[in-house]
């Protein structure tokens, strides 16, 4: 498994979060789950005053273990398929698990991950009864190193299930990240000698949405990493470069999702460089 990822994908106007919030990302500890995750992500804050967070979700369910004030709680994020907003008030503290796309399912391997899309439920409704305060034990360490040994034990007592079909879908949702080439589901199941109804069930089974959402979804984190990191976006180039058809294809697909259109979405760079 590589390092967690640098980058600020998904995150509107990171500068601006990173300014208010103590962010971290961290690899298991424990091998055997490397696999499975992009990464565990703890959050921090102390504010004065409230603040919100907007992300565009990647393609992955999140188990989330938060506490606001005094009130802690645990519950399993599906997939996000609209702007995510986030009030941050107070003292707070959340502790994150990011799976790869494909990678949740050997831990709850009763249900196709397609259940969870677009929901947030309580921790039982997806594990069932889980031993102990599970919660507490996440979030009460006061380094990250407890923290990442909780989330840890957490997750070996769930599983994971070794299924040779959610590796295919987790290389699948690779090869469709790193490649931009890759601008059709059709094309992709054809390069892989299967249908498209058999491609979209393994996605619909072990991802959660389609193969075309998560090749839109990489194209709009790649507008947004162009448009914060860049000071003239050449966006008829861009969007021929991300297989659109033309520029107000693009267009309607970014105001759609992040809410503004690109010439709009101006985010100030991170003085403090990338996560």
């Amino acid at each position: 498994m590589a390092r967690p990822r640098r980058d600020t994908r998904g995150i509107l106007d990171p500068a601006e979060l990173l300014s208010r919030v103590r962010f971290r990302r961290h690899e298991p500890a424990e091998p055997e789950l490397r696999p499975y995750l992009e990464h565990y992500w703890l959050i921090d804050w102390d504010l004065p005053e409230p603040f919100a967070s907007h992300v565009v979700p990647h393609p992955s369910v999140n188990v989330v273990f938060q506490r606001f004030d005094d009130r802690g709680f645990g519950e399993v994020a599906g997939i996000g398929l609209d702007l995510f907003t986030q009030k941050l008030e107070g003292t707070g503290r959340v502790c994150g698990v990011q799976f790869r796309p494909g990678g949740f399912g050997p831990f709850a391997p009763d249900a196709p991950v397609a259940q969870w899309t677009g929901r947030r439920l309580p921790l039982a409704d997806v594990f069932g009864d889980l031993p102990g305060d599970v919660v507490d034990s996440v979030l009460s360490p006061a380094g990250d190193d407890g923290r990442v040994a909780a989330l840890d034990a957490f997750l070996v007592a769930c599983g994971p299930h070794p299924d040779p079909a959610a590796d295919h879908a987790m290389a699948l949702v690779d090869r469709i990240r790193a490649d931009r080439t890759i601008l059709r589901a059709g094309a992709l199941a054809r390069s892989e000698g299967m249908s498209l109804r058999t491609l979209q069930r393994l996605f619909a089974q072990y991802v959660g949405v389609g193969p075309k959402w998560v090749i839109l979804r990489y194209r709009i984190h790649e507008a947004l990493e162009r448009a914060a990191s860049e000071s003239a976006v050449d966006w008829a180039a861009l969007a021929a470069e991300l297989g659109y058809t033309d520029q107000a294809h693009l267009v309607r697909d970014f105001t759609a999702t992040v809410g503004v259109p690109p010439t709009a979405y101006a985010p100030r760079p991170d003085p403090r460089g990338r996560l």
